[in-house]
This record gives C-alpha cells, structure tokens and sequence, in this order.
C-alpha cells in the first residue's frame, strides 16, 4: 500500500491545530512556533505532492479510496488535477507568513479580564482552517467536500469574532459589537448557501446513486446518466450559490468587507487568499464538470454577474476611507474576474482565472499583511490619518508599492498575466463582456494609486513621524511574497504547465472549443 500522502498532508495540519491548542496556557511562545513548524512541515508535504503531480499523466493523481459509509454509496475518495495541486501549494506556502505575520496579534492584551484571549487558539484555528482548505481541494467524493467545505466556517466565525483587529482601540464595546456582527453575517451568509448546496447534493444522490465526482462524471460523459434538463439546471444552481457566496460574487458578496474590516490583517489573508479559493474552484471541479449543459445554460447571467463584480468592486473600492475594507472590495472585484475567466468557456480564460487565483492570493498577502504592518504601528485603518510615511519608514512604502501594483496587474507583476488570459478568453466569445471588463482594470489604477498616495507620500504627518520601518520578522513575511510576484511576473510557466492539461479536461467536459480567430495567422 502507497503512502497516503493526499491525507497526510490534510491531516498534519489537522493534528497540529489539536496540540496546539494543548499547549499550556503559559507557554504561548510554544504554541507560536509549534504552530509554525507544523504549517512549515505541512508546505513540504505539499511541494512533494507537487513534485509528485505529473501535469502529462492521469486526470486525478496520488488518489486514495477507502469505503466511508457504504449504505449511501459515501466513500473517502481523494485526488487532484493540476488545478488542486497549484491551489494547494498556495494555501500550504500562504500558511506560514499568516502564522509569523499575525505573531503578537493574539497576545493577551490585558491578563485577567474579559479582554485576555488565548494564543493557542488563534494559530490553533488557523491550522484548522488549513486541513479542512487542503481536503476540501482534494476530495473527489462531493458529500465528503460539503462536509469540509461547511466545516471550515466554524473555525472561521471565531478567528474573525473572537481575535479582532485591534485599531479599534479605545471603544471596545463598539468594536466588540462590530466583531460579532462581522463574523455572524460571515457565518449566516456562508450557512445559507451550504443548506442550499445540501439539498442539492441530496438530489445529485437521488439522480445518481452516489457521491463519486469521477463516476457521475464519467457516466455523464458515456451517456448512462442522463439527467432532465430542468433537474440538472436546479442542481447546478444549488452547487452554484454556495459556490458564489464563498467566492464572493456580487449580490452574495456584502459579508466580505465586514468580515476583513475586523478580522486581523493576517486573518483576512486567511479569508481571501485562502477560504475564498474554495468557492471559485468548486466552480470549475464540480459545477462545470458534474453540470455541463446547465453550466453553459447559465454562462451569460454569471457572466453579468462576474462584469458587475468587476465594476462595482472597483467603484466601492475607489471611495473607501479604510485600508482593509479598500483591499476588500478591490478583491470582489479580481474575483469578477475570476469568475468571468471561469465561465467564458475558453482555455485562455479557465487557464488565467486557475492563474488568477494563485496570483491573486499572493498579491493580496503582501499587500494586506503590509497594511497589517502599518495599521499596527498608527492604530488606526483610516486612510486620512496616514501621510509622508516613505520618508520614515522606506521599506515599508517600497513593499507597500509593490502589492498595490501587483493589485492593479501592472506588467511585470504576476496578476498581469492572468487578468490579460482572462481578458483575452472574454474577448474571443464574448466581446461585449470583455470591453466593459477592462473599465475594471482602470478603476483598479485610481483606487491603488490614490491610497499609496494619501497614505505614503505628501508632509509626514505627527502621528507617523516616529513610525519604525519593517523588522526582520516582518521583512521575512514580505520578502518571498514580492520575490514570486516578480517571478511568476516574469515566468510563470511552473504554474501554467501544471493547469492547462486540467482546463484542457475541463473544457472538454462542457464539449466546448476555442473560437478560431478571425484572422488567421501569416505563415
């Protein structure tokens, strides 16, 4: 029997997260670096699941099957294509930098009352969180992902209630409230949609007779599953929904701001660079794979959706007056995109949305934990209290610059790459989409500029003067961020070998082809 690696790499984070919290409630530091060693170790099982992946080989690698609760057909059926292996060497490289950059945020900020919090259980649940990210990328049973992708809310609601951001200082109460209003409508929002996905997953059973993504897929494709039109179409909307609150696609999209505004900024990386990816990759593994005619049946009114995630994302983005919020709404906006890369129905635009969300994920990290940095430091997430602050603290505006860039796809920086694919897959089917798409990359340059600018350049206002620059735990966060963001800037081809076999079998699924140009090109 072959080493369980799919599992093992699920599971160390998972056992981790139990010691973890098990730690003395004097030894917080011990927790810290247990913490950290274990989402280390986790990365390393997770570059050899990488190195294993043979992007030329089978669709679904490394697979485990085990018989789980056999009188419903619900087996623990693991596997990955190209497209969970990069999504899972995202979450396992993100891991570490949130532990080291949220380093102090659970310290407890007054031993003895109502306001001393645990350590353990902050780094606890962020190991939590990234078992049940991992699994749920790997699950190829659809009743075994529902369990993990409803699970990892419950770790979630806690790490944005319960270990809020502390710019809030001097009205605990209010931010108190604001925490639990935040993390309620995180939880309630994302609960609502699992129930709805559940009903769905019920029926797929019923039409099906099992939960096996593989063998409902497979017996789609030859032609011995032939499900109604109107039940397809009501499953893949089920599927969809859940899919589109975790993404967030506008209208589903209003706990994200909340939910960042008051969670800690290593948090919200959790939340959008991690959590968030779960939702648009469920879009590709099971919507258009288990749904294909329903999935072309409802592409032009997602595409609407997508394009008004786009713009409004943008536009919100533009009028924000606090960082982490301005950060959030820039994301529904690059989830837009996602999103309309995902259902253009072009390997241009699945192979840049797949590329987009690993981009994504690491331009939003080092452009939050960098805010995170600087938020620490001023006390305060208000755009108007901040100015001058290159001439104090160099290296702190030089690495804020870069994620703002790399945020508004400037050319040389990773997000480039896969908004352009996604761009170019848009314009090939659907033009029109495509023009109105790119008022979003405009939108983009104004919201990210006006905040480097009113933040980091002008007369260095009082309240910074004495701010310090980046420390060497804070440099350690932020260095390999901005080195991969050039990197994949430059050369992204690791990534896009391992994806397009996996978006070529996706396409494929919907029988769908690329348009041929209009314009041949010269011999």
């Amino acid at each position: 029997m072959s080493f369980p690696l799919l599992t093992a790499t699920a599971v160390l984070p998972a056992v981790g997260a139990i010691a973890t919290a098990a730690v003395p409630a004097a030894r917080r530091t011990a927790a810290k670096w247990l913490a950290l060693l274990v989402s280390l170790a986790t990365l390393a099982l997770a570059i050899t699941v990488l190195v294993r992946f043979d992007p030329d080989g089978a669709r679904y690698q490394l697979t485990e099957s085990h018989a789980w609760i056999a009188d419903f057909g619900v087996r623990y059926e693991l596997g990955v294509d190209g497209i969970a292996v990069a999504l899972i060497a995202l979450t396992a490289l993100l891991i570490p930098f949130i532990v080291l950059a949220g380093w102090h945020d659970a310290d407890p900020l007054e031993t003895g009352s109502r306001r001393w919090r645990p350590t353990q259980g902050f780094f606890a649940l962020i190991l939590a969180v990234e078992a049940m990210v991992i699994i749920s990328f790997e699950a190829t049973d659809v009743f075994l992902f529902y369990i993990f992708f409803e699970a990892m809310l419950i770790p979630m609601y806690f790490l944005i209630g319960g270990f809020g951001d502390r710019a809030h200082a001097g009205s605990d109460e209010n931010a108190a409230a604001q925490r639990s209003y935040a993390a309620v409508k995180f939880l309630l929002y994302n609960l609502v949609g699992g129930l709805i996905m559940l009903a769905a997953v019920i029926g797929l059973y019923v039409v099906a007779g099992n939960f096996s993504l593989q063998e409902i897929a497979e017996a789609r494709a030859n032609g011995s599953l032939d499900m109604a039109t109107n039940t397809e179409r009501w499953l893949f909307l089920g599927f969809f929904f859940a899919f589109a609150v975790k993404a967030p696609l506008w209208p589903l999209h209003t706990w994200l701001p909340n939910a960042m505004g008051e969670a800690t900024a290593p948090v919200a990386v959790l939340i959008t660079a991690v959590v968030d990816k779960v939702g648009t990759f469920a879009m590709l593994r099971f919507c258009l794979q288990l749904f294909p005619e329903a999935s072309k049946w409802a592409t032009p009114a997602i595409l609407v959706l997508a394009v008004i995630s786009i713009i409004y994302g943008a536009l919100l983005a533009v009028g924000q007056r606090d960082i982490k919020r301005l950060v959030a709404y820039a994301s529904i906006s690059h989830f837009g995109f996602i999103i309309m890369g995902i259902f253009a129905m072009t390997s241009q635009g699945q192979s840049g949305a797949t590329l987009y969300m690993v981009n994504h994920g690491i331009s939003t990290a080092a452009l939050m934990l960098v805010a995170g940095f600087l938020i620490s430091r001023r006390g305060s997430r208000l755009i108007a209290d901040y100015g001058g602050v290159q001439k104090v603290a160099p290296v702190l505006a030089g690495t804020f610059l870069i994620g703002g860039l790399a945020t508004l796809s400037l050319p040389g920086l990773a997000p480039f790459v896969s908004e352009f694919l996604v761009l170019v897959g848009t314009f090939a089917r659907y033009p029109v989409i495509g023009i109105i798409a790119t008022f979003g990359i405009v939108l983009a340059a104004l919201y990210t500029l006006v905040l480097y600018q009113r933040t980091m350049t002008g007369p260095v206002k009082p309240e910074v003067s004495a701010m310090p620059d980046l420390r060497m735990r804070e440099l350690v966060v932020v260095a390999p961020l901005v080195v991969l963001l050039i990197f994949l800037g430059v050369y992204p081809k690791p990534v896009t070998d391992i994806v397009n076999p996996a978006v070529k079998s996706t396409m494929s699924d919907v029988h769908k082809k690329d348009p041929k140009p209009e314009v041949e090109a010269a011999k």
